[in-house]
């Protein structure tokens, strides 16, 4: 079992920056990739990023590759996502998820955060 807590979402402007944070815990959570989703309202939750606990692979969706950048923390049980240039459309409720490969695909992701807020203004 993994647990995992999103924190760091809020109201920005257009152009700024955020940080989510999603804290894990579970004995086996260093199995787990820990990946990143977004969903807005009326649309399809979409991959965002995902990092393994290595941290020696990423990947992320291709809109959001030189924007966003993930990384993690083993000593604090943490992962990072750092969003720079936002903009109105990244408005959304976003997800932290720990699933065994680092996939896009949502269904493949088994634990689940409740989601942190971000709301981007024009």
């Amino acid at each position: 079992q993994v647990h995992v807590v999103e924190s760091g979402g809020g109201l920005v402007e257009a152009g700024g920056s955020l940080r989510l944070s999603c804290v894990a815990s579970g004995r086996t959570f260093s199995d787990y990739v820990l990946g990143w989703f977004r969903q807005a309202p009326g649309k399809e939750r979409e991959f965002v990023a995902a990092i393994t606990w290595s941290g020696s692979t990423t990947h992320f969706k291709d809109s959001m590759n030189g924007r966003f950048t993930i990384s993690r923390d083993n000593a604090k049980n943490t992962v990072y996502l750092q969003m720079n240039t936002l903009k109105p459309e990244d408005t959304a409720l976003y997800y932290c998820a720990a699933g065994r490969y680092l996939l896009t695909d949502s269904h493949e992701y088994t634990y689940w955060g409740q989601g942190t807020q971000v709301t981007v203004s024009s």
